[in-house]
């Protein structure tokens, strides 16, 4: 049996619409001006974000299953716009930079995760049949704290 979920979208004015998620969340969605006041993300972004989420979801679950401690991760997502043959707006390609920050002990224990997680991110490998995904990762280390700071 396969699962899904439902999400549904309310028109509050002109290109702004409420989305209500099954799980009580809620969150508005907007087009960028002229054409909408800009009251939220619209559909490119938050295909983005769920691309770059996934990934630094995916990562970061990765590293806690391995006991590696993260200390901080930034993930940046750069989207090309592009037009079509018939002159149309689309997604280009999404460039994908995370940078995870870890212990200096634990950054050569990564490296297995570096070469799986990408493949347990159901938004990305989705994306990918129809948009080009390019994913790198860029790890450091964590500075050390010092005791009492």
């Amino acid at each position: 049996m396969s699962s899904g979920f439902r999400l549904t979208l309310t028109r509050q004015a002109r290109y702004r619409f409420g989305v209500e998620f099954d799980d009580g969340t809620t969150l508005t969605v907007d087009e960028a001006a002229p054409l909408g006041a800009g009251d939220g993300p619209n559909p490119s972004r938050l295909l983005a974000t769920a691309v770059g989420h996934c990934l630094s979801a995916s990562l970061s679950f990765c590293l806690e299953r391995a006991k590696v401690d993260l200390a901080d991760l930034r993930t940046t997502v750069d989207v090309r716009m592009e037009r079509n043959d018939r002159g149309r707006l689309r997604i280009g390609g999404i460039a994908v930079t995370l940078d995870p920050r870890v212990a200096p002990e634990d950054l050569p224990r990564i490296q297995r995760c570096l070469e799986v997680f990408e493949d347990y991110c159901v938004v990305t490998e989705s994306v990918r049949g129809g948009i080009p995904v390019e994913v790198s990762v860029h790890p450091a280390t964590a500075p050390e704290t010092v005791a009492g700071t």
